[in-house]
């Protein structure tokens, strides 16, 4: 937080302004549609509520069937099952960890074939790196399937020197705690179309009729971000070229630092965008070590998390059609997300740094030795134990 973001807030409280309406909700809104190129906009309560009503737009309902890329956070899926849809997974692509094109229509040409044509495609944006946005859409287009890009984690995002989240006829970003910036919770859902982000301005108030009853003829919902949060947001907002900085500068410094560490490598850099990474994510030769690393992090009182466990992993999506699933399984069991925060320091990284070097180096050095039988003769070789 910094004085932007404090004058805001102070601004709502000395003109009473604290509910979902206001000056910082109006204010807030227009410098968003600005780095989105325009695109109207509607400030709500989190990206998980953006997602839902974003579905809704696209007309999702009941026995639907929505694809969504297995390695994810569970809010991306979640808002279909809201609707009494089901979500399709598919797998992962190396290249950038995100949605694979050709998994993706494998699994549309299937589900047509099965008379089950998906109703939208869920596009995420991992971990501040952007799908590969011209393969998925030329896909969808082919089936006249719509996408909504899921940029929770990728505010800042490049696809070919474009913010992601201007392509798809609807996206959403989330400014939750944990985000790049934040309004301590919120998001926001963008979309082509002013008529659909009015919509959804109407749903996210409780669908109230513009009468003076309480009158309602569809269904509402309380999701409206508060004129408070959006000064947060407003100040937030002014910052994210510095924040972006600050976080591929957090990368790049573990980068170097384990560069001459074997089996440890940064998550691609997918030469189609700029990743903003939003968290530093770094694959590990072995599951082993990856835990190994989080428990010897966990003892020095340093958080770090696994990658995302995918969703046709989870119970609660046990009985969800996937398509592939081996690569988004590796990447979880490897995967390790390494403090990140833009306000992390040097000294502290430099903690996370030594731990890790530590670790990595102590499993290299009593990793077994295997003899190798060469045309140049017999050499020794270090065998992963």
């Amino acid at each position: 937080m910094g004085p932007l973001e404090e004058g805001y807030v102070r601004e709502a409280f000395a003109t009473n302004w604290v509910s979902t309406v206001g000056p910082n909700l109006e204010a807030f809104e227009k410098a968003f549609s600005e780095l989105v190129g325009g695109l109207p906009c509607v400030a709500l309560a989190s990206g998980t509520a953006a997602i839902h009503l974003g579905l809704k737009l696209l007309g999702v309902g009941k026995d639907d069937e929505v694809i969504c890329p297995t390695l994810t956070f569970a809010a991306s899926a979640n808002p279909i099952v809201y609707e009494g849809a089901r979500p399709v997974f598919v797998d992962s692509e190396r290249r950038s960890w995100n949605l694979d094109p050709e998994r993706l229509a494998e699994a549309i040409e299937d589900r047509v074939k099965r008379g089950r044509k998906p109703k939208a495609v869920v596009v995420v944006h991992l971990y501040g790196q952007s799908a590969d946005l011209d393969a998925i859409e030329n896909v969808c287009t082919q089936h006249g399937i719509p996408i909504l890009e899921d940029a929770a984690e990728a505010l800042g995002t490049q696809y070919k020197d474009v913010q992601v989240g201007t392509r798809a006829p609807l996206s959403i970003f989330s400014f939750n705690g944990n985000k790049i910036i934040t309004t301590s919770g919120g998001g926001m859902l963008v979309a082509h179309d002013p008529a659909w982000v009015a919509k959804a301005r109407f749903w996210s108030q409780q669908s109230r009729e513009p009468s003076i009853a309480y009158e309602h003829k569809e269904l509402g919902y309380n999701y409206r971000m508060s004129n408070v949060l959006a000064g947060i947001g407003r100040g937030q907002l002014a910052v994210l070229p510095e924040r972006v900085a600050a976080r591929r500068a957090v990368a790049a410094r573990y980068e170097a630092a384990f560069r001459d560490l074997p089996g440890l490598s940064l998550m691609p850099q997918a030469p189609w965008g700029l990743h903003t990474n939003w968290l530093s994510v770094f694959l590990v030769d072995s599951g082993a070590t990856r835990d190994a690393i989080l428990q010897a992090l966990a003892a020095e009182d340093i958080e770090a998390r696994p990658v995302w466990k995918p969703m046709h992993l989870q119970p609660v999506f046990a009985d969800c059609p996937r398509y592939g699933g081996e690569v988004a399984e590796d990447l979880f069991t490897r995967g390790i997300c390494l403090p990140s925060s833009s306000s992390l320091t040097i000294e502290d990284q430099q903690r996370v740094i030594d731990v890790v070097s530590r670790v990595v180096t102590s499993r290299s050095a009593t990793r077994t030795p295997a003899r190798q039988v060469t045309p140049g003769g017999e050499t020794w070789a270090s065998r992963g134990g």
